[in-house]
């Protein structure tokens, strides 16, 4: 959202939901961009749905517009039922192990999302993940983010109408 928000110069709103649990429960985030005030935080049709558990495909998929854009992780989104949208199955968690830390597998997400949205320049998005990055952790973060940059989608591209099992 910063990225796009401060940098980009959309207007931007985030909301972020986290179940109890700390580890394997939900966890979601909306953001909102637009060229005028938001005055309605929550997303209800998105264009975007970035699925790096099955849960999120089981609890999203079918608000996500026809015309709208899937990414979903290979490991841990194995399942994704048939849907009008553009689904890239893409090997976030994988390529965030060869990084050599899985958690930055949401910076391989958010990189590609930056690609197949071109709503977000690399540049920007980087800046703004470098200025969010405690400590040591931007090398790695700035690393998961080119990775996930550089890659050819239409490798990952799911035929229409998509469908994994």
């Amino acid at each position: 959202a910063e990225a796009a928000g401060v940098a980009a110069g959309y207007e931007a709103v985030q909301t972020q939901f986290y179940e109890a649990a700390i580890r394997d429960g939900a966890a979601a985030g909306d953001i909102v961009l637009g060229d005028e005030p938001i005055t309605f935080p929550w997303v209800l049709a998105p264009d975007y749905l970035i699925a790096q558990h099955q849960g999120a495909i089981r609890a999203h998929l079918d608000t996500v517009k026809d015309s709208g854009v899937v990414i979903a992780d290979t490991v841990y989104a194995r399942e994704i039922p048939e849907t009008a949208a553009t689904v890239y199955h893409v090997p976030l968690t994988e390529i965030a192990d060869g990084v050599g830390i899985r958690r930055v597998a949401n910076m391989v997400a958010l990189a590609t999302f930056a690609k197949a949205s071109d709503l977000i320049s690399y540049d920007d998005l980087e800046r703004a993940v470098l200025d969010r990055s405690p400590g040591e952790s931007g090398a790695k973060n700035t690393e998961a983010l080119r990775q996930g940059y550089d890659l050819n989608l239409e490798d990952y591209l799911v035929p229409t109408p998509a469908s994994v099992a």
